[in-house]
Formats: structure tokens, sequence, C-alpha cells
């Protein structure tokens, strides 16, 4: 498609897309019952053989809009009471036996058939609320949106059972409406459609036919009827939690602390939900992989923390919110005086509570509030010559908060608000950013229209307040085999969101232009095949220097196995000018990079099969001599059983003769980078032994090295360009890095919503400078050795209570 003529084809669009009408859906009518069902996977109460039947699925993938065999038939029913809904599926299968029922954690789909129903009390397209259970009995749940995807840390209480039976198997569900949202009308109309994946040969079906044509889901889906007069229960829970930890090492006499604290959440009405934590306690939340950065930005890190994962998809609009922020590393440091050293400094911010408010109007407006209170921290300062001690302010007491309001419209298309604020006691940096976000789709989703503004306002006592402002304009079309985008970004030089959110370059406008062809039905050799042409373009906004640049070409492709194959070639043909690797004050200077190619390839054998295997090459090479980088992932997979597995995870990358920041000496103005040889390896083994589908042992494991050798010293010239330096001496930049985690962990869930944790966790952390041992022995003994590591035992129990069961008691 010509380009040139997008803006017009828009418009022509936007204005059609009022009087297109949307393809007939799928309708179920569902009725009451006052009968009692057990849910056992039997479906042998009367209401069933009474109850409509939904059939004639058809398949997502990998053959779009395919009917299902009539040897893999699905027959899906509904009823409900005034508690509950209830969903009964006879799922049929020729060879029941070979029904894939690998068991795992919750929320982990694995090698399994499955299951789903997916409901939308307010049939408005936005927020689906899906419900999975495999074959094997376990349950997966979460929240959908088009923006955001499925968010699988959102947890729901509800009841599930399976049966395999000599036609195929059965699940029941009983979904109870405290999991759910709907308005409060005396007749319900919601959104539905149900979903069904036969493991052994990746095939995918919905009852309603999801059209890979179209780039939403939500609003593919089918209509729900029949269900009248029904209340939402109050919806207040408490889960109080107690943990124990044991923490020990060789240097350290063994401690034991014993904690306690409660989370609640609340329906304050039909659509909103109050969640509070008081005294959190995570510290049997995931270890972080951290790695040897020599970077200039920080490492940022995956949330592991349930009450910042679960139900805070609002929060991620405008991408303002890095949850991490809250928590995290103190910001201050110690103001040191003559013979004084710090003893101890904390390594986190401590909270004090924290809670969210967030839900949806019947009219489609999403309002979200998060709010946390973190503690005041110190570090501990000794006088080296007196001995005493004293505290120094190495964090103030702050409140974090974000609003969001979220005006949906159409079912497919929103206007949102966001406003985050950091405060700070005592005259420290206060921070307030705010943005307009917008996403405007036609009515058929063919193309979309989408931007955001971004204001920031940092505030310091004793210095001049700053603003900058951020801003980005986008357009799609986004249905069809061939699709395309294009857009642009401009960023002012001191708009910063870094004190809630993460946003390391500024001062840049960019440019970029994607196109891309996909199957959209399967072929006699491929399941699957898609290519992608990206080209990005990013210039200093002072210089005009451009300052990044790429054009890659992707594919993507899935053969009849199932079998997955990638590879790629990415370039930048012309120099770059990095304005943050010389870490100077406002980016005042810059350092000039090579033109380089680069090429990936990716195998992964299909994980249906009892042994798989992940490869992953890729290579890259500069106009620079000797200037080049390669890697390799090698990740084997083994299931002995449906209850024991394990995957190890090798990857190596080398950088040779890469070249980075070393130091500086203000008092000439000089600024010092190295060429170096960077080495990383990286050793994970995960493991899990599923007893039931209640209970697992699960083991992680990660080893980390990383070691750079610097071979030449240079002074950084004002072209950007590098002057060999003689005296190296003081510049012996040098690292080696290490780390070991393990956690081996026993999770039993022993009632609805209620958990027993079980851990036993070892780690290690290691730093060399100038003298660097580069053999694997050495290192990974030092990492291991019982001087260098550091135990933990914990045994934390939580306990869901729901305010109705100790109404009815």
């Amino acid at each position: 498609m010509n380009l040139k003529f997008a803006p017009l084809l828009f418009l022509f669009a936007m204005a059609s897309s009022f009087c297109w009408g949307q393809a007939p859906k799928k309708v179920y009518h569902t009725k009451f019952t006052s009968e009692k069902i057990t849910i056992d996977g039997k479906l042998d109460e009367v209401v069933w053989q009474q109850a409509e039947t939904a059939t004639d699925f058809v398949m997502v993938q990998p053959g779009n809009g395919t009917p299902e065999d009539s040897n893999r038939k699905s027959i899906i029913k509904i009823t409900y009471t005034h508690e509950a809904i209830y969903v009964g599926a006879l799922l049929l299968d020729d060879h029941p036996e070979t029904i894939a029922r690998e068991l795992t954690t919750r929320d982990d789909f694995a090698t399994a058939d499955h299951f789903g129903v997916i409901l939308n009390g307010f049939n408005d397209g936005q927020q689906d609320f899906r419900f999975f259970v495999s074959a094997a009995g376990v349950q997966q749940d979460c929240v959908y949106t088009d923006a955001n995807g499925e968010d699988f840390s959102w947890n729901a209480i509800w009841d599930s059972e399976v049966r395999i039976v000599e036609n195929g198997w059965i699940a029941e569900m009983r979904i109870p409406y405290a999991a759910l949202r709907f308005p409060p009308t005396t007749k319900q109309t919601w959104g539905l459609n149900f979903y069904r994946e036969v493991n052994k040969t990746r095939f995918k079906y919905t009852w309603n036919l999801i059209d890979n044509k179209i780039n939403t889901e939500s609003n593919q889906a089918g209509i729900l009827e029949g269900i009248e007069n029904i209340k939402t229960p109050t919806r207040l829970f408490f889960i109080p939690y107690s943990s124990f930890y044991l923490n020990g090492n060789q240097w350290t006499k063994t401690n034991g602390q014993l904690k306690g604290g409660m989370d609640i959440k609340y329906g304050i009405n039909d659509a909103f939900t109050l969640d509070a934590i008081l005294i959190p306690d995570f510290g049997q939340t995931k270890f972080d992989n951290v790695v040897l950065n020599l970077g200039p930005f920080e490492q940022t890190f995956n949330e592991n923390r349930p009450f910042f994962t679960e139900g805070t998809e609002m929060f991620s609009k405008g991408d303002l919110f890095y949850s991490r922020r809250i928590g995290g590393a103190p910001s201050l440091n110690e103001n040191l005086g003559p013979d004084e050293e710090v003893v101890d400094r904390p390594n986190n911010v401590n909270l004090f509570n924290a809670l969210k408010i967030s839900g949806r109007t019947s009219k489609g407006l999403g309002v979200g509030v998060l709010n946390a209170v973190t503690r005041p921290m110190y570090s501990e300062i000794r006088n080296t010559v007196t001995g005493a001690t004293r505290e120094a302010l190495v964090e103030p007491l702050a409140n974090y908060n974000i609003l969001v309001l979220d005006q949906r419209f159409r079912k497919n298309s929103s206007v949102s608000f966001i406003n985050t604020s950091v405060v700070r006691n005592g005259g420290n940096r206060d921070a307030n950013v705010s943005a307009l976000v917008f996403d405007l789709n036609t009515k058929k989703n063919t193309y979309k229209l989408s931007g955001d503004y971004k204001y920031s306002i940092i505030s310091l006592a004793d210095t001049k307040t700053s603003t900058g402002y951020n801003t980005s304009l986008n357009f799609a079309e986004t249905s069809g085999k061939y699709r395309y985008s294009f857009g642009g970004q401009y960023v002012s030089t001191f708009f910063d969101n870094n004190d809630l959110g993460v946003n390391f370059t500024t001062h840049y406008h960019s440019m970029y232009m994607n196109g891309s062809y996909r199957l959209l039905n399967q072929t006699p050799k491929l399941n699957t095949f898609n290519i992608f042409f990206n080209n990005y373009s990013e210039f200093d906004n002072r210089t005009g220097r451009l300052q990044a640049l790429n054009h890659g070409i992707n594919v993507n492709i899935v053969d009849k196995k199932n079998d997955y194959y990638g590879f790629g070639f990415n370039g930048r043909p012309l120099h770059v000018y990095d304005f943050y690797e010389p870490r100077t004050y406002n980016e005042s200077r810059f350092i000039r990079l090579p033109r380089v190619m680069s090429a990936y390839f990716y195998f992964s054998s299909n994980y249906a099969r009892k042994f798989a295997i992940d490869i992953n090459p890729s290579f890259t090479q500069s106009d620079e001599k000797n200037r080049f980088t390669y890697g390799f992932q090698f990740a084997p997979r083994y299931r002995f059983s449906n209850k024991l597995a394990f995957v190890l995870d090798y990857t190596y990358n080398h950088l040779n003769n890469n070249v980075g920041y070393v130091g500086q000496d203000d008092s000439i103005n000089a600024i010092y980078m190295g060429r170096r040889k960077i080495n990383t390896h990286t050793l994970s083994l995960n493991g899990k032994y599923s007893i039931n589908h209640n209970m697992t042992f699960n083991l992680v494991t990660r080893y980390y090295w990383s070691y750079a050798l610097y071979n030449n010293y240079y002074a950084l010239l004002d072209n950007g360009g590098l002057l060999n330096v003689t005296d190296t001496v003081a510049l012996d930049a040098d690292r080696n890095f290490n780390t070991w985690n393990c956690d081996l962990n026993f999770s039993w869930w022993f009632a609805p919503g209620s958990q027993m944790n079980i851990l036993y966790r070892n780690k290690a952390f290691l730093q060399q400078y100038q003298t660097i041992d580069e053999s694997v022995k050495g290192n990974l003994g030092r990492v291991l050795s019982s001087q260098n590591l550091d135990h933990i035992f914990s045994i934390s129990i939580r306990y869901f209570i729901d305010y109705n069961s100790l109404k009815k008691n």
C-alpha cells in the first residue's frame, strides 16, 4: 500500500466505521437452578441434562476458522444460582489415553490439554476474566485486556474438578460472583467465549471465532444471556499471614525472625475493589537476576511482589510506573566526615503499608489509585579512630501515589489521564508527572491512531524546579495479511519520570516505520509464518547528531510438527553518537559508535515431546578491526513423567574490543574510555516435582559469571574519537563478577486461596577488581564455598478468609 495515502485512508476508515456492522455473534441462553451442584467432574446433576448446549467450536490456531473435528467435539453447558455461575464441559477425544496431563504449579499451562471460560460482565470488549483448568486439574486464571494481554498475576477463588472418561475428559467449574465484575442491573448480558487447547496437536479452539485478521480478542466474544436478579455478595476478604525466617552464614550467628501481617481485599461496589497490605512481607519473592552492569543506566528487574503484580494492568497506562521504585534502593548518599566509614547500608527501603483501588463503571470509566508509604532508612557510620557510631539518613519518609482515569468508548478505544507523584519528607526531591494518552481504533479494528503527552515537574528545596515533556504520535493498520505502522516521538532535555518510572534517555526525537506480512491460515507445510521489517532512527535535539539507527528483518516460522524457527538480520549502516556512555553532566559529551551488522537464529522444538530443546546463536560484526560480538543459548528440557521435569539453560556471550567508560578527571576535563573483552556465562537449572495439582516441589538455581578485561585505555576527544593513553596504572578497571542463587520450595494450596510455602534459599555475591581469575573451577569454587554462602530457611502460611463464610457461621 502506498504510505502517502495512509492519512486519507485513516480518515475514511474512521468515518466509515460508524456505519459498519459487526459479524453475528453466537448467543448462549442460560437458566437459573436451585439444585445443589457438587463440583466433582461427573456432570450427573439433572440441571446438566436440561441446560442448553454450546458446541461447534472453530480453530484459532493454526487453521483459523476451521471447524473442530467430529472426533474431538466440545460440548459446554452453563447454569447459575444466586451465588455463582457453573460451567460443565465434555471434551471429546477418540484417544483419551493420549490426553496430555502434566502436573504443574498454578498458572503454568505446561504440556497439558486445557479448557477455559472467558467472561466479561459488562460486555464492553475491554476487560475479560479468564478461567482455565488443565486435564490434570491445575487452575490458571487471568485478567485480559487487548492493550496488555493476559495478566496471570491476578488470582481468584473458584472451584474446578476434572475427570478422564472413556470418550475424552470432563471439566466442571464453579465461579462465584465475587470473582467477577458486572453492573447492578436486573437482566445481565455478558460477553462469553470458551477456549480449548489440544496439546498433542497444538490446536487451539474457541466457541465464538477469534478472527486473526483482526487485532483484538475481547471484541470477538459471544453473548451470554439469561442471568437475572443476581447480586454481588459482599466482597470482603482477609488474608492473614505468619512467616518465620532463619538466617545464617559462616561469619554470623544464626538468628530467627517471626513476622505477621494481613492483606485485605474489599469490593467497594459492583465495579471497584480496594486492596491493602498491612505490614508487608516480601521475603519469599523470587530472587533478581543480577548482572555485571558496565553501562550508564541502572539495571531494572521484573516485579515479583504479589501486591504490585495482581490487578495492576490499569497502572501501566502511559508507561509511567515502575513498581520496583517503591521499596527499592535508598536514594541518598552518606555525608562522611574525616576518618568515617559506612558499616552498614540498607539494600532496600521498607514499606509501612500500601493500598490500591481499581475498577470500571458501567459507562466505561476506569479509575485506579495506588498509594504506598515507605519508612525512613538509615546507614550506620563508624569513626575508625574513636570507634563511635552514628546513623545517617539515606531515605526519608516518602509517599508514592498514582491516579489513573481511563475512559473507554465504542468497545475498542480509550482516552486516559495518569498522574504519578512522589513526596519525600524534609525538603528532599519531590516529583510529579502527568500524562494524557489516547488509543483510537476504527469500529472493525482495521486502523489505529495512538499517542501521548507527558509532563514532568521535579522540585528540590535548594534548586530551581525543572520541567520537561515527552510526546509521541503513532498510526497503524492493524488487520489483514499486510500491516504497517509509523510514528515519531519527541523528548525534551529535562523530562524525568524516574522517581516512579523509568526513562533513561532524553533530549531526542525519533521516527520509525514498520511493515509485516503473516499467514492468516496454515498451509500444507507451515502452521504459521510471519516476517517483520523494522526501521528506526533517533536524533539528538541539541546537535542534530544521529544517536540511534536500526534497519532489521525478522522471520518466525512454525512447521507442521509444531517446531519453532526464527532468524533475523539487523544493521546500523551509519556511525551514531552515544551521549550517555561518557556520563557527563547533561550529556554534553559523546562517543562515536561504529557501523554494525548482526544476525541471529533460533530453534525451539515442540514442548509436547518428552525431550525438547532451544538453541539460539547470534553474531554481530562492526567496521572496527576485531570488534565483534557472538553468543549462543543451549536449553534442553526433559519431562520424565507428568510429575517430574527439568530444564537446563546455558547462555554464553563474548564481546571483543568493546569500548566503554572507565573514569574521569574533572580537574583537566578528561573522560577515559577502555577497550575490553567481556565474557559472560549464565547457567540455570529449573525443576519441579508435583505430588498433585495442589502440592509441588520447585527447584530454581542460577549461576552467573561475567568478567571484563581491559587491554587499552583512551581519552575521549571532543569529536567523539579516542586518543591512546600511555599511563594506565590508575585506570586499571578489570572486573570479575559472580552470583549464585538456589531456591528449593515446597508449595501447598491446602484450602481455596490458602497456601503454605516452605523455602530453603542459599546465595552468594562476589566481585573482584584488577586481579582476575579466568578459570571456571576457581570462580565456581569461590562462589559455592561455605564462607561466601548465605543460608535462609523460611515458612510462610497465608490463610484466605471470606467474610460471607464468617457471616454464615
